[in-house]
């Protein structure tokens, strides 16, 4: 149940009233009735903040709260009410600060610090905070409602003593403003929700108020949502060759009446059929391929759009929309593998492993250096020896491209790093105009070249910036050790021990494959020798992980146990298609991780049955030096995809409907 809270103690809009309205009419109930539309279940007008505070304590959801200044579009507070970001979410404006009002910095939509020298917004008047954060807000407001509110520089007792939490420009601060304030200085993670095309403005009298009401007239409010729906900076193919014309799919889905899961799954579809006529070949099937291809990379686009267009967020829509991408792409490297194989090259599918093992790294990297950005954005500046050194400079030259929005330097930077449109775009004309195999070169082309530009660049960046993200999350799970590497002795060094395993499955890869090639058999003490070196990088579970390279565990222990599966299906002469299936069984039990990690959701619920990357490198071990390699991959991949099901299932049917009380699918 979602509470939203008009506080009309203001002192600087309490007195506007409505237009046509008796005379001295406050206008909170203009603003309580918007939070109707936007969806709050409850609206309270609270007189003072000891009112604010107690329906606080009182809560169970999230509480939606803004003072009696703010004139906006309704969309505008639904679009709060319902921000997908995080559970608490500040609205920021752009308009230039009245006094009183809490002027905030942004870094990587958080805000980080509030009436800071080099403000980029001002608080909008509005905030939503999730239900963690309610006993904060309560004694905030209590706090606040403790302080003299005349006085021309009232300070709330510690922590809200913090600088920005008082009075600014001479007078008094907001009741509303001090409230976000008091939650930035606690170290509350906030969220913030910027304005885009809509409008939302906080008004101090009556001549502002009718500006403010002249310029929400103005603008029609569900054709600037509908634009809305399109990301604000997107990639280069999808700007232009997607985002033009798919808010039109997008609108009529709605009218339809079609969900975002909806069109997911049309997208799944069309991923699938686009793999089939891959594998098929010849020049009709391919072209037709390509336009399948290219249509559910565009359906893949609107389920978001649409998702932001009607409001309709879960966090199953989020995670499906995330292991649906992966599940599509992987598909269709399937499908031009056999294509390739087909066409009469003997290493089609090696070509569809090595393009689904690169990427699957370079997107652990990704997930991890975001994680790390977000957890240096939460922390204070410290300025190092190294700040004028190669990666601050690094930087400072990123932070000035991405602010130079559609320059060609600005575009180069968001193409070179082969986003996915650009991957499909290029899967589709290459193989529409030369066949799989040259779809599969050039993705791993590009995609090595891409790999190894953001890999030095994010590592002289991440040396700089000394932020040890492994450390604040737990890194076990997201190691994917098992119960097998909680039983090994703790040693240190855990990166090093990482690209040590890693090295050593390469290793063994290449001899298995020369091995083959000339006829004979793997000696059995190379994965033995590679086995002995995973171990010895899972004995580093336990140790801190506070290096300011060590985000790059993951990626790491993803590329060993990959490799090391790989070698062992190629030293048992598995068939291909069979290693392929294994290794994107592992792919999705490492997304639905990294979902998770993006989502700040807790582990599967099955995780401890997938028995960790050690625990399932050593039963494949085993099966190679017995003679049973092909049985042990599928064996052991058909568990792991059981267990995922079942995970699935636990985790968003049967789990959920226990804690609504009745069976309900999620969808």
């Amino acid at each position: 149940m979602t509470l939203a809270i008009v506080l009309a103690a203001d002192p600087a809009a309490g007195h506007l009233t409505e237009p046509g309205r008796p005379a001295g009419e406050p206008l909170t109930e203009r603003l309580a009735a918007q939070w109707c539309r936007a969806g709050a279940d409850d609206v309270r007008i609270a007189a003072d903040l000891t009112e604010l505070a107690d329906l606080v304590a009182a809560a169970t959801g999230p509480v939606l709260v803004s003072g009696a200044d703010l004139v906006a579009h309704t969309a505008v507070l639904k679009h709060l009410a319902t921000s997908p970001v995080g559970p608490t979410v500040a609205l920021v404006l752009t308009d230039p600060p009245a006094p009183g009002q809490a002027t905030v910095r942004e870094e990587r939509g958080q805000v980080v610090e509030v009436d800071a020298a080099d403000a980029s917004g001002v608080f909008g008047g509005a905030l939503r905070v999730g239900p963690a954060d309610l006993p904060a807000l309560a004694d905030a407001a209590r706090r606040a409602a403790g302080a003299a509110p005349d006085a021309p520089d009232a300070r709330l007792t510690d922590p809200a003593s913090a600088p920005g939490v008082g009075a600014t420009d001479g007078g008094p601060r907001n009741a509303v403003d001090r409230l976000v304030a008091d939650l930035a200085a606690r170290g509350t993670l906030i969220f913030a929700q910027r304005v885009r095309l809509l409008v939302a403005h906080r008004v101090g009298d009556e001549a502002q108020r009718d500006a403010a009401e002249a310029a929400v007239a103005a603008v029609d409010e569900d054709r600037a949502e509908l634009k809305l729906s399109v990301k604000e900076r997107d990639d280069f193919f999808t700007t232009f060759f997607v985002s033009t014309w798919s808010p039109y799919v997008t609108k009529a889905a709605a009218r339809i009446g079609i969900g975002p899961t909806g069109v997911t799954m049309v997208s799944v579809a069309f991923a699938v059929a686009a793999a089939v006529l891959f594998g098929v070949g010849g020049r009709p099937a391919l072209v037709a391929g390509a336009v399948l291809l290219y249509l559910g990379f565009v359906l893949d686009c609107v389920d978001g759009q649409l998702a932001r267009y009607t409001r309709h967020f879960s966090a199953w829509g989020g995670w499906l929309d995330t292991m649906a991408d992966r599940f599509k792409e992987y598909v269709v490297y399937a499908g031009l593998g056999f294509g390739a194989t087909h066409a009469g090259f003997r290493y089609g599918w090696a070509l569809a492993l090595a393009a689904m093992t690169l990427q699957t790294v370079r997107h652990m990297t990704d997930t991890w250096y975001g994680a790390l950005h977000d957890e240096a954005a939460r922390r204070p500046k410290v300025v190092t020896a190294d700040a004028g050194g190669i990666g601050g400079k690094l930087n400072a030259a990123s932070t000035r491209v991405q602010a130079d929005t559609g320059s060609v330097s600005y575009w180069l930077k968001r193409t070179v790093v082969f986003p996915i449109g650009e991957r499909w775009a290029l899967i589709a004309i290459a193989a529409a105009l030369f066949g799989p195999l040259v779809a599969l070169v050039a993705v791993l082309v590009w995609g090595t070249l891409a790999f190894a530009y953001t890999g030095g660049l994010r590592t002289l960046r991440a040396r700089w910036m000394r932020v040890p993200v492994m450390a604040t999350v737990d890194a076990g799970l997201h190691r994917d050790d098992g119960v097998l590497a909680r039983t090994l002795p703790t040693t240190r060094r855990p990166l090093l021990l990482a690209v040590l395993g890693a090295l050593g499955s390469a290793g063994t890869l290449v001899w298995a494959l020369l091995a083959v090639h000339g006829g004979g058999d793997l000696p059995v003490w190379v994965p033995v020798l590679a086995l002995v070196l995973l171990l010895g990088a899972a004995q580093a579970s336990r140790a801190p992980h506070e290096g300011s390279l060590d985000w790059l565990v993951p990626a790491a222990l993803r590329a060993a146990e990959y490799l090391f599966a790989i070698a062992v299906g190629v030293a048992g002469r598995a068939p291909a298609w069979l290693i392929f299936g294994y290794v994107l069984v592992l792919t999705l039990h490492h997304y639905d991780l990294t979902a998770r990690l993006e989502k700040r959701q807790s582990a599967p619920p099955l995780h401890a049955a997938t028995l960790g990357w050690p625990g399932r490198s050593l039963l494949l071990a085993i099966g190679l030096i017995a003679g049973y390699a092909s049985i042990a991959l599928a064996t052991l991949g058909a568990y792991l995809l059981v267990v995922f099901v079942a995970s699935v299932v636990l985790a968003w049917v049967v789990l959920p409907a226990r804690a609504r009380g009745g069976v309900r699918s999620p969808g």
